[in-house]
C-alpha cells in the first residue's frame, strides 16, 4: 500500500483548484515574535509548489494548546507573517478557521494565492475523542475548498493525531503525501530498517519515561546508544550510584537495569557519562565545577548539588563515538543548554555531527532549538526532523494514524 504523492497531484493539475494543506507552524514565540522559524521555512517548499501550479492554497496548522476556543496568544498571526515574509506570493489570514472570514476568504482566493486559516484548535472539534465531532469539523474544513477541492498532509509533526486536519479531512478529500512527509518517513525508515553500521543513537532531554519505548525498541538495532541529559542520571542510579539532587526518576530504575541487561544480549551497548557538570542550583549564573559521575555528591555543593550537562571527558567519548559512526540519530540535548555555563556537551554533540561522514539525523524540537541556539545551520546536518512526538512514535514502532489514512 503506498500514499499518493504531491508530484501526483500537480501532475493531474491544481490550477484554479483549492488545495488544503496541513502545515506544521507550531513554533516557538516571544510574545508576538517568531524565535524559530524552522517550522515554517520548512513547510515553504510545498506551499510553493502549489502556488506556481496555480492552486488556491488553504493552510491549515495548530500552535500550542488552546482549550477549544480562540486565545489571542495562539494565533496563527505570527508564524502567517512570518510566512509571508518569506514567501514571494501573497499570503493572507483568516480571522477564524471555519467561520465567516475563512469561508469568505477562501470563495475569493485567486490562482496562486495562499489563505492561512486561524489555529484549528481553537475548535474544540479538532481534538475531540467523539469520531462524529471530528468528521463535523473535516467536513467544514473541505467545504472551504469547493467541488474539486485537494488535501496534502505536510505537517509530519501532527501525523500521530487523529485529529479532524490530521486524520478525518483524508477520508473526505482526494488525499496526498507532501514532500516535508515522505521525506521524514524516508528518513525513519533508514534509522529503523537499514541502518549503515555502526549505527550510533543519541538519547538526552530531561526524562528517562519521555524514551521508554524508544529506547526498548532501538536495543538490538543500535550499535551504541549515548546517554545524556537529565535522564542520564536514572541510569547512574541504575548502576548503583547517587546523583545528590539531580533529577531522578526512581521508579524507572528497574526498567533502566532491565535495559541495560537486555542491550549487552542484544548487541547494543549503552554509553553513559564518566564526568558531569555539577551546580548549586538551578540557575544560568549558578556555580559549578566538574565532576565524577559515580562522585556527584562528593562535589563542593553534597547532597544539594544538581547536575546540568554531561562534563567535558564525556563530550569527547560521545564526540569519538559519533564520528566513527555510519548513522547517527540524535533527540535531545546533553544539558541545559540554553544556559551558557551548561550549553558545552550539547555543542559538542552537535559539533561532532557536523564532522561524521555519515547519515545524520536531529531529532526532536529541543535538539533542533539548540543547534540553531548555539550558531550551527540546518544545513550542516543531514536530516533535521519537524517531526518531535512524532518520530518518536514511528521509533516506537507504533502506527501513525496520519499516516495510514493516507495509504491507499
Amino acid at each position: 500500500m503506498t500514499s499518493h504523492t504531491l508530484n501526483e497531484l500537480l501532475a493531474e493539475g491544481v490550477r484554479g483548484r483549492h488545495v488544503l494543506v496541513r502545515s506544521d507552524l507550531n513554533v516557538p514565540l516571544d510574545g508576538s515574535s517568531v524565535t524559530d522559524d524552522g517550522r515554517i521555512r520548512a513547510s515553504l517548499p510545498v506551499i510553493r509548489k502549489l502556488v506556481d501550479g496555480g492552486a488556491r492554497v488553504l493552510v491549515s496548522a495548530h500552535l500550542g494548546r488552546p482549550k477549544g476556543t480562540p486565545e489571542a496568544k495562539y494565533s496563527l498571526k505570527p508564524a502567517a507573517d512570518r510566512l509571508a515574509e518569506l514567501a514571494t506570493f501573497p499570503v493572507s489570514l483568516a480571522a477564524d478557521t471555519v467561520g465567516e472570514s475563512a469561508r469568505e476568504l477562501s470563495a475569493g482566493l485567486a490562482d496562486g494565492e495562499v489563505l492561512v486559516l486561524e489555529n484549528v484548535r481553537f475548535d474544540a472539534r479538532e481534538t475531540s475523542k467523539d469520531d462524529a465531532e471530528r468528521l463535523a469539523f473535516a467536513q467544514e474544513l473541505a467545504a472551504l475548498t469547493g467541488e474539486n477541492g485537494a488535501y496534502v498532509d505536510d505537517a509530519f509533526g501532527a501525523v500521530h493525531r487523529k485529529h479532524a486536519s490530521v486524520y478525518d479531512i483524508a477520508t473526505l478529500l482526494p488525499s496526498y503525501q507532501g514532500d516535508l512527509v515522505r521525506t521524514e518517513v524516508e528518513v525513519l525508515q533508514k534509522l529503523t530498517a537499514s541502518p549503515e553500521r555502526p549505527y550510533v543513537v543519541v538519547l538526552g532531554g530531561s526524562k528517562v519515561s519521555d524514551k521508554l519505548a524508544v529506547i526498548d525498541n532501538l536495543i538490538g538495532k543500535a550499535d551504541t546508544l549515548l546517554v545524556g541529559g537529565g535522564m542520564l542520571f536514572t541510569f547512574l542510579a541504575a548502576a548503583g550510584h547517587k546523583v545528590a539532587s539531580s533529577l531522578l526518576e526512581e521508579d524507572q530504575i528497574p526498567v533502566v537495569q532491565d535495559y541495560l541487561a537486555r542491550a549487552e544480549a542484544a548487541g547494543s551497548r549503552f554509553v553513559v557519562p564518566t564526568d558531569v557538570v555539577a551546580a548549586s542550583r538551578f540557575a544560568a549564573d549558578a556555580e559549578h565545577e566538574i565532576v565524577a559521575a559515580d562522585a556527584i555528591e562528593e562535589s563542593a555543593f553534597g547532597a544539594s548539588g544538581i547536575g546540568l550537562d554531561i562534563g567535558p571527558e564525556s563530550a569527547a567519548a560521545f564526540a569519538d563515538q559519533i564520528k566513527g559512526a555510519r548513522t547517527v540519530f540524535w533527540n535531545g540535548p546533553m544539558g541545559v543548554f540554553e544556559f551558557e555555563a551548561f550549553a558545552a556537551g550539547t555543542r559538542a554533540v552537535a559539533q561532532a555531527l557536523t564532522e561524521t561522514s555519515g547519515f545524520t539525523v536531529v531529532g526532536g524540537g529541543d535538539s533542533a532549538a539548540a543547534v540553531r541556539t548555539l550558531g550551527f545551520s540546518d544545513d550542516q546536518f543531514g536530516h533535521i526532523s519537524t517531526g518531535g512526538g512524532a518520530s518518536l512514535e514511528y521509533l516506537e514502532g507504533k502506527e501513525l494514524p496520519g499516516l495510514s489514512v493516507l495509504d491507499r
